[in-house]
């Protein structure tokens, strides 16, 4: 009897994973349906990379993509860490004032470091 009123309590959860699931492989059959796939030059053309779309998958990328996205995730996390530290300032007091600071200091050292080294120019 208890199994069966925990199943009854899921069954809202299971019905709505099903419909999920169902819209979800209905909608890739039809884009593949309704779809042209018929690639031209221009869907073939080198994109934002710089790089052909079909070359040889071992080419080396240049350093500068790596740099460019160690910066996004570096700035991505401290926009993570502002956001709860903005919120529980009253509550954190002086000394979790003066600690982001000496965060957002190191990471401004970083970033400063980072451009004079011309890490972040593009030929």
């Amino acid at each position: 009897m208890a199994s069966e009123d925990l199943l009854i309590n899921y069954l809202p959860i299971i019905v709505f994973i099903a419909i999920a699931v169902g819209m979800s492989v209905a909608m890739i059959i039809l884009s593949f349906m309704v779809g042209k796939q018929k690639p031209d030059a221009n869907k073939n053309a080198a994109y934002e990379c710089g790089f052909d779309a079909f070359d040889d998958a071992r080419n080396r990328f240049d350093v500068r993509f790596y740099l460019v996205a160690i910066l996004f995730i570096i700035f991505d996390l401290e926009i993570a860490f502002l956001f709860p530290w903005a919120i529980s300032l009253g509550a954190i007091g002086m000394f979790g004032f003066w600690s982001m600071m000496l965060f957002l200091a190191i990471l401004t050292v970083g970033f400063i470091y980072e451009w004079n080294k011309g890490a972040l120019e593009w030929e």
